[in-house]
């Protein structure tokens, strides 16, 4: 297909950090100006530093995705679009006034909603559920995800490490012909466009993504891994942003164990302890980078081998990968 040629591809990452670059570059002087996150409980960062870069990450992503779906003739899915619109937006209105949790929970449920149940009824996961469940339990899913890589993103360079090697993947996917075109689009414009953000963001950063673009990240970034389980490819999808849900996942869990208010800004995700622990930021950066690297080689094998055994021993050893990563983080560091 003309939509997953391998030039084409290479060329619409080049051209999406292009565009993504000369956005961010541009728009640094208004972000410094109007919209700066100030240091606070749960920032690594020491100096206020501009925030909304996302805009240039969003704004990348959708203009050379939908560029090449008409070039291409490939349907992108309106409500999508629309929705990350919106989603962005909201993530704006929060960067710059702070909204209440509970309207941003309801906004970024709407948003979600209009992807998931935009859906045709035959893309299903679980067919032995009922359709409205297994649609809710994506909605629920789905709002958890483009929380967790909000919340993921603290520090400077960890949504690079992260949303690149998955979104490779996923474009070395399309190429195989294991993902829609639409998705490999999503994905191969969403990768040029945070690799075109990485040079701003590398320690110490010069500016951070924000809300407006986090979110957004996080909606894009879950639609596409579940065309690839509607696609036939669960365990993959699972696998290859297993990271971002086991820090997140697990962290949340303590906190309510522990009887915290879990909704309020803190500093106890694993990637955050190992700060406090003694690594660097660039030795915890390169760590979950190659983390995803291996997951991302993990859920390649599982689709290429296409055995039941080969899958098992894929999740066993992405389960340990993971859980080395997070006991090392949260360990002090000797010098």
């Amino acid at each position: 297909m003309i939509a997953l040629a391998v030039p084409a591809s290479l060329l619409a990452v080049a051209i999406a950090a292009l565009i993504s670059a000369l956005i961010t570059w541009t728009s640094r002087p208004l972000l410094q100006r109007y919209s700066l996150a100030r240091p606070n409980v749960r920032s690594s960062h020491r100096i206020p530093t501009p925030q909304g870069a996302g805009i240039a990450v969003i704004a990348a992503t959708l203009v050379v995705a939908l560029a090449w779906a008409a070039w291409a003739n490939v349907a992108m899915p309106p409500a999508l679009v629309i929705a990350t619109i919106a989603i962005a937006l909201v993530g704006f209105a929060d960067d710059i006034v702070s909204l209440p949790v509970l309207v941003r929970l309801v906004l970024q449920a709407a948003c979600v909603g209009a992807v998931v149940f935009t859906v045709p009824e035959y893309a299903r996961i679980m067919p032995a559920l009922p359709l409205a469940f297994e649609r809710a339990l994506i909605l629920l899913a789905g709002v958890w995800f483009v929380n967790l890589v909000n919340f993921m993103d603290g520090l400077d360079l960890m949504t690079v490490a992260e949303v690149v090697p998955v979104t490779a993947a996923l474009l070395l996917l399309g190429w195989l012909g294991d993902l829609s075109s639409p998705a490999t689009l999503v994905a191969t414009a969403l990768c040029g466009a945070v690799l075109g953000f990485a040079p701003f963001n590398t320690p110490v950063a010069k500016v951070f993504l924000g809300d407006v673009g986090s979110l957004p990240i996080g909606l894009l970034l879950g639609w596409c891994l579940l065309e690839l389980a509607w696609h036939g490819q669960p365990v993959a999808a699972l696998l290859l942003p297993a990271y971002y849900l086991a820090d997140s996942t697990v962290t949340l869990f303590r906190r309510i164990v522990r009887r915290e208010q879990f909704w309020s800004a803190h500093r106890t995700h694993f990637y955050q302890r190992a700060t406090d622990n003694g690594f660097t930021v660039r030795r915890v950066i390169g760590e979950v980078f190659t983390l995803n690297f291996i997951l991302g080689l993990l859920a390649l094998g599982t689709i290429s081998a296409g055995s039941a055994a080969v899958t098992s021993v894929a999740l066993l050893a992405g389960a340990i990968a993971i859980g080395f990563v997070l006991w090392r983080f949260s360990r002090l560091q000797r010098f």
